[in-house]
């Protein structure tokens, strides 16, 4: 099942990539990305999609065996259950970890804001280490070793990171179209997401998956158009964003 998750994500990061390259606008943003971010972005890709997944398997899934008092596999939900847990209970739980984010760790969130084009490439820029700050690493580990059956839960785990992939590309669906009409009430789409990383509302649209969570707590900002200005500038030299993002 592991395997199939990976397949998923996979296969949503190369549509997207390809989708860029053959997209104009996509294909020239990207031959005018400076070099320092082609870097940045590079290195926070490995260190989500490979680092961290190696970290989760490894060091603190033996972590769990010896530090929970509860056995391992001792969760039994059903199927549905267990993807709602990841779907819709993780993803409140990210939406509050990612305003902890702009407040007292925006140091280090800093770093992934600094994109001023959104494409895929760069969903996963940030300061080296800034994955150990966010609730997936360690609530996604827990809950593999306490499930007794995990399929529902990585089905959930892989659709939101698919999600998350084309949440920061430009592949934005029509305004006018029964998609939207449909997808648009519920769901954070790509055009939601662009006015987080806008410089007018990055204090808006904090939630990964679902609108339900800005509706609830004030912090939705509704338009169907992308926003003219993406990014946050900062003085922080290269070093500083990739290890250290303290001036």
């Amino acid at each position: 099942m592991q395997s199939f998750v990976q397949v998923i994500v996979f296969v949503a990061f190369i549509g997207l990539v390809g989708w860029t390259i053959f997209d104009k606008s996509g294909r020239t943003k990207l031959q005018a990305k400076p070099l320092e971010d082609w870097l940045l972005d590079s290195a926070g890709l490995f260190v989500q999609g490979m680092l961290i997944p190696l970290l989760q398997v490894t060091l603190i899934y033996q972590l769990d065996r010896y530090r929970l008092p509860m056995p391992k596999e001792c969760l039994n939900l059903p199927l549905v259950f267990s993807f709602l847990l990841s779907f819709v209970a993780v993803d409140y739980l990210y939406y509050w970890n990612h305003r902890l984010l702009h407040t007292f760790f925006w140091p280090v969130h800093q770093v992934h804001h600094t994109v001023t084009d959104l494409d895929v490439l760069g969903t996963s820029r940030n300061t080296i280490w800034a994955s150990f700050l966010i609730v997936y690493l360690w609530v996604h580990t827990l809950f593999l070793y306490l499930l007794a059956d995990p399929a529902g839960y990585l089905l959930g785990v892989s659709l939101t990171s698919a999600l998350d992939l084309w949440r920061h590309s430009q592949l934005t669906i029509p305004s006018n179209s029964w998609l939207y009409r449909y997808l648009s009430p519920w769901l954070i789409l790509p055009q939601d997401h662009a006015w987080h990383h806008s410089s007018q509302f990055p204090d808006r649209n904090y939630g990964a998956n679902l609108k339900l969570w800005d509706k609830l707590h004030g912090t939705y900002y509704e338009e169907s158009e992308l926003p003219t200005e993406i990014g946050t500038a900062t003085s922080l030299t290269f070093t500083q964003k990739l290890l250290f993002p303290f001036l």
